[in-house]
Parts: C-alpha cells; structure tokens; sequence
C-alpha cells in the first residue's frame, strides 16, 4: 500500500546530507546524499548559472528596464547552496550602480529547498565560492548571517541597501507554492515574472518536476513569465506546455548540448491571471502597466505605537512617502515600555509553519540584528540587546521532548547545573526549561529613532476626527498639536490605532482592552548579586536591564543604572493608565510564587518602585487583524498585536505592505486569512 505524506512530516525539516567529490579542475564540490545529483556543474557552476538562469530569462535587459519604485519577482525551485540567488544579488547590484533609475526598484527573490543545507556545511560551500569567485564574497558574509534556523515555513531575508527581499520556503515545493497568496478579489494583484527549475535531474528526484509543481508555476504566472531550466528531458518539456508555455531549445552550459527557455502565452494563460493586461509572447520585457508602479505615492499611517512605526518602515522601503500621525507622540500607548522581551511561546514543530509567532520572532530578530547595524553608524544605541532567555515552562505548550524537535540554536533544553549557573538560580527546580539563544532586550526608544531617520517618513501630531475615501484619494481631517485643523491627502491609510482603532473606523473590530502594567526599581549591590542574570520567562517575565539616558521613563541619574524589572499585570476591561501600587505587588507576587527564592531578594516594600502601564488590544482568536478594510480600495488596518507587537508588527507590516503593493507575503494564504479583518470570529462583537 503507497504511503502518504501528512502535513505533519510535511512541516518537519530534514537538513541536507552533503558528499563531496572532485570535479574537472580538481576542486572539491558538494553532492546531495539525498539525491545522488550535484548541486552545480563539475565545470563551472557559477558560469552555469549566468548562462542558464540570468542570460536565458533575460534578466540583465529585463531588470535594467524596471521603472523607479517598480518591483520584479523571480521565483525559483531548488535553493541549494544559494549560488543562483548570489549570481542574481550580484547581476542586480551592479544594475543598480550603472544605472541610477533602479535606486528605488526592487527585487524580490522567492525560493523553496526541501532539505536546506546546515550553516556549517553551507557556510564551507559557499567560503569554496568566495575562493573561485571572489566577486561574491562581499554578498555571501551578509547572506550567512541571516541564514534561518532549518524549521519549516518562510523565512524572509530583507537586505535593504540592495532592495533586495529573499523568501526562503523550507519544506516540500508544491506545498510552499500552494501556500503563496493570490487575491483574485483585488487589483494589483502578485504574479512571478521569472522561473529557474533547478531541481536536481528529473531521473534523481522527480517530485520537482511533478504535475503538482507545474500546477504552481502556471497558478503564479500571467502572460510574459519566463522560465529556463538546464534539464531538456521529455518530463519538462511536456510539463511545460501544459502549463501554457511555449519552448524553446538553446545551446546547453558546458558539454550540454542543450537546455530549455520558456514563456507563458496569451492563449494558454492561467485562469487566476487571465484579466491581465495582453503582452505579446515574443515581447518579453518589463510593463509598467502590469506592475503596481508607486511613484509619488503618499501613505498616511495612523497610531505611532511598534504597528504603526514598522507599517510606516515597510511602506517607506517601498519608495512611499509616509505620513505617520498620532494623537500625543510616538510610542506614547502600550508600545512605549522601557524594554520589550523577545522570546517567542513555542509550539510544536510540526505547527512551527504556520506558527504566527514563531515566524515572527525569526522574522524579527534579524530585522532587529539590521538596525543594531544601522544604528551603530547613526552613532545610536543598540536596538536589541542579546541576552538569551530561559523560560520556566509554566505557562507553555510544549515540553522538554518536543523542544529537542528542534534545532538546537533556535531552541533547546540545558543541563539543570547549565541552567543553574547561566540563569543564576541556586533553588529552582530547572529540570524541565526552554532556553531561547537568540532572545533578547528591545529597545523602543532606539528602535523609534532609528525608524524616524528614514528620509520618506514625516511624523505629526494629529488628533483623527474623520476619514473619508473617494475612488483615487482617501481625506484625513483631524487637530494638529496647535489645535489647528488639518486635511490631509492620501492614496492609502493603515489604521494602527490600537485599541482605538474600531473608534476611528467601526468597521474595524472592537477588540478586548487588556491593563497591563510593567514594574521596576533600582536594585541594591547585594540584591544584584542575587537577582536572575538573564530574562526569565514564568506567569510574567523578569530581567534586569541598563537605564540609558535616552529611555523616557529616567532622569540622567537614574541613567547608566541597573534596573530589574517584571510584569506585566493583566487586568481586563480597564482603559486606565495610571501607575498603581497594588498591581507592583501582584507582579511580586506572581514572581515569587513562580521562583521561590526570590522571595528573600525583590523587596516587600514597592512604595519606591517605578511602573508605567498601557493598553493591549486582543481578539477572540487572539491574531492580529492585518488587511484591507470591507468594501475599501485605500484603507487597511494592522492592529490587536496583544503582547506581542515587538514580534509580530515587522512580519505584519511586510505581509500589510506586499497586499497593498500586489507582491508576495511571507505568510501562508491560509496565515493571511486567520489575520483578515473580514475573517468570521469577528463578525460577532464581544458581549
């Protein structure tokens, strides 16, 4: 009896097994031990690339032409070792710098690979090809450190100087294609312009060339889309007909004699993309008409909280110019904490896929990893502080055996005296812990600063009194900070308002509002040798942290000094704002009861400790809601983020921006539809 794959083995990632052999010049090259193939030509595999995949998709004459702001997508099956992505990164910074109108064009690399390559192994791989071709040393650095954990799903890569976005789709191809979102509801609407099948030989491994993948590939393209492969074998180019290409037989690389380019028709056109704008086959080239072009475009982003900050950034690395508008200031709602803990709740792995938080966390680390980057050279202060976390497992959903699932640099389980010695606990039973390497301390006020320097983005004060959309505008009205009124013109409008967002739109679900407030004192020297060394995650969350004079909540003397801090209380149905001296002892409370010996170190009397609190804005399914708004062309919501801003707001505002954009979202179709502000668990208010 056949047997099946199930979703389950589906979202379990099995890594590469690498061989190596010699190849024509004597050099050692890698060999899937899966499939027996090589993962580049024996004689030169990067010539191979330039020839097969950039020259026979046309994509030096084809890029060059792009229009300013206008976006080009390139999808491919097999990753491998990247090399195809670096040849493509390299054709596409060079372009940029002969040719200064691509400045504000983007790139968009999406790419699937069913056994990824470990860092180690790739890592070795790629230093060979930084060795052979030293023209992309300079790319494969930035490309390694931002190489994911090997866990299913997508994981995007944004590499912003070059406008360069990578997806990388781990796990079986034609179910990470299927898992790529087409709104047929909805103009512009996302479609790939160029293909490289570069899966191992059909004879090795066949299910890359399998009807179910050339369902994808015609499902994602239009009229114009590309295609080459170095396979010529009967399987491909029957396959390729059949999705509405017409073929063509050219010079192979090397001792091949021959390869396949390709190019969707007109007549044989899928249906999801059959109301696109006619292009002859034999024109194969850049429309302007066929991709949203945004030239001069305006958002208006409103509420300065993390959804607003991060909606504002995606939408200014566009090319769009951005208002971002809020009724007092930045930061000023439940955002605005003195530090943010970024450690995801983790499930188990074969739901990590579709696992919101998860792909946020990821998602988001990096991103945060960039702007520590960035703001080094603004001379700011780090955004992320990597500290790691250890979560006691308290109030988790996974236990010891589903954690070892895991990749042991995403997530793993230490030794009890490991834990002990890292955490600083003398008494705690750590038997049972989730400790999360890559956790760490986000900084918001570092975080706003380094996103207000983008030159696209103008932040305002403005009190919202109404919206009104017409067919090519959207009017915002509203007081300024001199009580002045104001009208503003916008083509869109994202709503990040929080909890007040249903008050700016009704159409915007009424959300739970959830008090929380977050506590902290200034340790003495005996009590900071007794403290916990790192965040530790229970009921609440505790970590000490360093006051810097650019946090809100200090004065220059409380600055430059260690500061331990816990929370958060959760109080619902409470839209106050006040600090309150009984919610600093619930949060004690809770801390001890969850680690006992700190019961002799957190002081009793909280008469002197600081605290701020804000308002979570939570739905009955507890996702955010991220998308356009009922029966609106202009107007969308990224909004209901919880506790979770700092995770979810950057993966939300790329996925909000690629709808608004018609580009590809690095979330699930499925994913985007539990996130829809139209979706059925909010078609019913609160009672």
């Amino acid at each position: 009896m056949p047997t099946t794959q199930t979703d389950e083995t589906l979202s379990v990632i099995t890594p590469a097994n690498i061989d190596w052999q010699t190849d024509d010049t004597g050099n050692k090259v890698p060999v899937s031990g899966e499939f027996g193939d090589v993962y580049f030509s024996h004689a030169d595999g990067l010539a191979e690339t330039r020839h097969v995949f950039l020259t026979h998709n046309q994509l030096p004459e084809r890029l060059s032409k792009l229009a300013p702001q206008q976006s080009f997508t390139i999808a491919e099956l097999g990753f491998g070792t990247g090399l195809n992505l670096l040849a493509t990164w390299l054709l596409w910074r060079q372009l940029r710098r002969t040719h200064p109108h691509l400045a504000t064009a983007r790139l968009h690399f999406i790419t699937t690979e069913k056994h990824p390559i470990p860092l180690a192994d790739l890592t070795k791989i790629l230093a060979l090809w930084g060795q052979r071709a030293p023209e992309l040393t300079e790319l494969i650095t930035p490309f390694l450190d931002a190489y994911p954990p090997l866990v299913a799903g997508c994981h995007r890569l944004n590499f912003f100087a070059d406008n360069l976005t990578v997806d990388l789709w781990f796990g079986d191809a034609a179910s990470s294609l299927t898992k790529l979102s087409l709104d047929k509801s909805s103009e512009p609407a996302p479609f790939v312009d160029a293909w490289f099948l570069d899966g191992f030989a059909p004879s090795c491994n066949s299910t890359l060339w399998a009807e179910n993948i050339f369902a994808q590939v015609q499902r994602l393209s239009r009229p114009s889309t590309t295609a080459a492969t170095y396979s010529c074998a009967g399987v491909v180019k029957r396959a390729l007909r059949a999705s509405g290409f017409e073929i063509s037989k050219v010079k192979g690389f090397g001792r091949k004699r021959e390869m396949l380019t390709a190019v969707m028709t007109n007549a044989t056109c899928s249906e999801n993309n059959r109301s696109k704008p006619d292009i002859a086959s034999d024109a194969i080239g850049v429309d302007s008409s066929d991709r949203a072009i945004l030239s001069e475009s305006h958002s208006v982003v409103i509420g300065a909280g993390v959804s607003g900050l991060f909606a504002a950034w995606s939408l200014a690395n566009r090319g769009v110019q951005v208002t971002l508008v809020d009724k007092s200031a930045p930061l000023a709602g439940a955002s605005g904490n003195p530090r943010a803990l970024l450690a995801p709740k983790m499930t188990p792995i074969h739901h990590v896929d579709e696992h919101l938080h998860t792909i946020g966390y990821l998602y988001s680390s990096r991103v945060y990893r960039q702007f520590n980057d960035m703001a080094k050279v603004a001379n700011i202060l780090p955004i992320i502080e990597s500290t790691g976390a250890l979560d006691l497992l308290m109030k988790a959903n996974i236990g010891t055996e589903q954690i070892a699932d895991y990749p042991n640099d995403m997530a793993t389980t230490l030794p009890l005296e490991e834990a002990r010695s890292l955490s600083g606990l003398k008494e705690q039973d750590l038997a049972t812990n989730l400790y999360l390497p890559h956790a760490g301390l986000i900084n918001p006020q570092t975080l706003k600063q380094i996103i207000l320097l983008h030159p696209l983005i103008c932040c305002q004060q403005l009190h919202v009194d109404s919206i009104d959309e017409t067919e090519t505008q959207v009017l915002i009205r509203g007081v300024d900070k001199n009580k002045s009124a104001l009208t503003i013109n916008a083509d869109n409008v994202v709503i990040c308002a929080a909890f007040e967002s249903h008050d700016i739109d009704e159409r915007i679900f009424d959300c739970r509002k959830i008090r929380g407030q977050l506590s902290w004192f200034t340790p003495t020297t005996e009590q900071l040798a007794h403290l916990p060394k790192i965040p530790l995650k229970y009921s609440g969350y505790c970590t000490l942290f360093t006051a810097q004079t650019s946090d809100d909540s200090f004065d220059n003397e409380a600055a430059h000094q260690p500061q331990f801090l816990l929370g958060a209380s959760f109080i619902r149905n409470d839209t106050d704002t006040q600090i309150r001296h009984e919610e600093h002892q619930i949060s004690r409370d809770k801390l001890v009861t969850a680690i006992p010996e700190m019961s002799a170190i957190i002081p009793t009397d909280t008469s002197l400790w600081q605290g701020r609190a804000g308002v979570r804005t939570q739905t009955p399914d507890y996702h955010p809601i991220v998308g356009r708004l009922n029966d609106s062309k202009r107007m969308w919501v990224m909004s209901a983020m919880g506790a979770k801003g700092y995770a979810l707001a950057p993966i939300c505002a790329d996925a909000l921006v690629d709808m608004i954009t018609g580009t590809f979202a690095p979330l699930s179709e499925a994913m985007l539809a539990r996130l829809s502000p139209t979706r059925t668990r909010l078609q019913t208010p609160l009672v």
